[in-house]
């Protein structure tokens, strides 16, 4: 079984957004890699450089923000094939697997109970989701390319850059884990309805589309809880005591022992 990685392709075309920094300003840097040319038959092409594999976490960093840049690692380890459904199980799946990890920490970390039911809830629901796109990504392993993903302009690669550029925009975390799973499964569940309407969009195949359309409307009901949650909480936002940041700004990089930034990889500094 293979995993997705189309909509990060995209990211290598011209500039490419350095994860949202914190709270009210990004940054943007040209990437220096060349840029695979769109391939008119549409059959996915190399990631011109693109590699979260090697990803990491600063220690200190709340375990979510590795759980969601594990994830990500793993989109970008293969090729896309060229074919929207076939493309979107694939990413969905592995994008499912990472809910999962991030549902089994919150139900090890966290103390409230609304967000511990929460995450079980979301863990069911997705692991039966998780058997069902196993079988779609296997049934559609054959199926015919409809899409280039190295053009940033393709439609469908145009939507999948949109949901990655979101989930890479990661809130800084606090000194509560109830708090953090609240926010990053908000950003992560945004990601999963954007890709999810993006099948609904431009795929073909009935039973995926069908699919698609249930995890949109459960996850943007969830979406719905998370922030209703937040707006009752506001007393757990009390940052956690970093004393390294990443010099970029980076969302998710304040920790408390020097280490690498989880986004963009940059050496953490003492802050002043």
């Amino acid at each position: 079984m293979k995993t997705s990685a189309f909509f990060l392709a995209a990211l290598c075309s011209g500039t490419m957004l350095l994860a949202s920094c914190d709270g009210n300003k990004t940054t943007e840097t040209t990437t220096t890699s060349p840029v695979a040319p769109a391939d008119s038959s549409a059959t996915g092409g190399d990631m011109a450089g693109m590699d979260h594999s090697a990803m990491s976490s600063p220690a200190g960093a709340s375990p979510l923000v590795a759980a969601m840049n594990d994830m990500m690692g793993k989109m970008s380890t293969e090729k896309p094939k060229g074919n929207t459904d076939h493309d979107f199980a694939h990413m969905i799946l592995a994008h499912h697997q990472g809910a999962v990890a991030m549902a089994d920490i919150q139900l090890r970390d966290g103390k409230d109970a609304a967000m511990r039911q929460l995450a079980e809830q979301i863990k069911a629901d997705q692991q039966r989701e998780i058997g069902q796109l196993e079988a779609a990504a296997t049934r559609l392993d054959n199926a015919p390319t409809n899409y280039k993903p190295t053009d940033p302009a393709d439609p469908f690669t145009s939507k999948m850059k949109a949901s990655m550029d979101g989930m890479m925009k990661m809130p800084a975390t606090v000194a509560d884990p109830d708090m953090n799973f609240n926010m990053l499964m908000t950003v992560h569940h945004q990601s999963a309805v954007d890709m999810a309407q993006a099948e609904l969009a431009h795929g073909k195949d009935t039973k995926l589309k069908a699919m698609a359309q249930l995890m949109i409307t459960a996850q943007q009901k969830e979406i719905e809880q998370l922030k209703a949650w937040h707006a009752k909480n506001g007393d757990k936002m009390k940052a956690m005591a970093a004393l390294y940041e990443c010099p970029m700004k980076c969302a998710g990089s304040a920790s408390a022992k020097p280490g690498a930034c989880p986004t963009c990889g940059m050496a953490l500094e003492k802050k002043s």
